[in-house]
């Protein structure tokens, strides 16, 4: 189970917690996700990356009886010349309502010379 951690002397955010609280049996680290699609393919442009990397993640959370409730920490890396903006607006579409705890990091390269976004997240089942 995860609790959202928004103490009232912090400022609120709807896209994302200030902290989580992560109670249960299971752990669930998802290893760092990219923009590549089923066939191999890297996705066109930092939003598609970005919406891409997210169902990646899904697929991972799902494959251990999880989902996006369940994350109690995602952490993102941008390759140094994409706008923030541009790559979290494809989030809503496809992770939907549910903030977590989230680092964002600005990297100068990613192990694929092609991937602008990579994502990891943590994830506590009951």
């Amino acid at each position: 189970m995860i609790k959202l951690l928004n103490p009232e002397s912090l400022e609120r955010n709807p896209a994302f917690a200030q902290g989580t609280l992560a109670t249960g049996s299971r752990t669930i680290h998802v290893g760092g996700q990219n923009g590549i699609g089923q066939a191999g393919v890297m996705a066109s442009g930092a939003p598609a990356q970005t919406a891409q990397a997210l169902r990646n993640v899904l697929a991972v959370l799902n494959e251990g009886g999880a989902d996006q409730t369940d994350v109690a920490r995602l952490t993102v890396h941008l390759v140094e010349s994409v706008d923030p903006r541009e790559a979290f607006g494809a989030v809503a579409g496809v992770w939907g309502p549910h903030p977590t705890a989230v680092t964002v990091l600005r990297v100068a390269g990613l192990a694929r010379p092609d991937a602008l976004v990579e994502i990891d997240a943590i994830a506590v089942v009951d």
